[in-house]
């Protein structure tokens, strides 16, 4: 009697609980990137959770707008999942989850995460040093219903593409680019409704940090240092990874002008446990490399290579 009461209950209905569960642990995912980035521990949390979300899909009953908000949820994690492999320097499995990912934001029919998706995709193609794919990837996002209503979102996509035109060099770009996101976040209604993940870390901070990076990247380098003053005084203060990542640019900027003395306290003002993370780490050791170009077997350059040499020993 017990099973036939059983078989007659039924699979379980899955509901707006189930996705709020859901909701509540990818802040956790978000909050953890933010503090540590890049950590393969993250990936590993955030895939496990995108598979919880999938598994809902088939342990019970749901309406059609709980099922997209699963699909939603799963890709959402799978974002994560990529973006902490792009951080860690994981390139191929970024690769990876990015089309696990795209699959699963189109089920779900939400478009600010298939913009979250598509701009990670522009940040990974750029880091790997592909240019042309990193804009088209980054114009899928700018293209999205939610960049043509949400100020916010069109500004970080146009934020975004100034740091890919940095690569080219095209400082004309970059510069009409970082002016169409500064309009665009003035604009941005500061109550509006929005993501977690976005308003976790998209501000004037993080623009002026992408802004940084393109005139990095295009050699400018009065202005990059000047972004870069400009979004450590604005971070947020449980940022450490951003923080740092920014503090190793302005060393790169100020070292791009024969400041050797400054930007080497710069560089070595980053905080040991964050310079372990991957992208620090590679930042540095490029900083090291331009160094021993422009000064080597000076005395700075041997107080640098002592200590980094220090770092990497106290944080193995």
């Amino acid at each position: 009697m017990a099973a036939l009461t059983g078989a007659a209950a039924g699979p379980r209905r899955i509901g707006i609980g189930d996705v709020q569960q859901l909701q509540a642990r990818f802040a956790e995912v978000v909050a953890s990137d933010h503090r540590h980035g890049g950590r393969l521990s993250i990936e590993t949390r955030a895939g496990q959770l995108a598979d919880e979300a999938l598994a809902l899909q088939e342990r019970g009953t749901a309406t059609q707008r709980i099922r997209a908000q699963l699909y939603a949820s799963a890709a959402s994690f799978m974002s994560s999942a990529m973006w902490a492999a792009i951080d860690g320097r994981r390139f191929d499995t970024a690769l990876q989850y990015h089309q696990k990912a795209a699959s699963l934001a189109a089920m779900s029919g939400d478009s600010s995460i298939q913009f979250r998706i598509w701009s990670h995709a522009g940040s990974l193609y750029r880091h790997l040093g592909r240019p042309g794919d990193a804009l088209a990837a980054n114009d899928v996002a700018r293209n999205l219903p939610i960049a043509r209503r949400d100020p916010l979102f069109a500004s970080l996509g146009h934020a975004r593409h100034a740091a890919i035109h940095g690569l080219t060099g095209d400082t004309n770009a970059v510069r009409r680019s970082l002016g169409h996101a500064q309009e665009a976040l003035e604009r941005a209604d500061s109550g509006a409704s929005r993501p977690l993940w976005i308003t976790a870390f998209y501000d004037q901070a993080e623009l002026d940090s992408l802004a940084l990076a393109a005139y990095l990247s295009a050699g400018s380098w009065e202005e990059a240092e000047a972004h870069a003053h400009r979004s450590m005084a604005l971070r947020r203060g449980a940022m450490q990874r951003s923080h740092a990542i920014t503090t190793v640019r302005l060393a790169h900027a100020q070292l791009g002008q024969g400041d050797l003395e400054p930007a080497v306290a710069t560089a070595m003002s980053v905080p040991a446990e964050v310079s372990a993370h991957p992208r620090v780490t590679g930042m540095l050791n490029a900083f090291g490399t331009k160094l021993s170009d422009l000064a080597d077997g000076s005395s700075l350059a041997r107080s640098w290579a002592e200590y980094a040499h220090n770092t990497r020993r106290t944080t193995a």
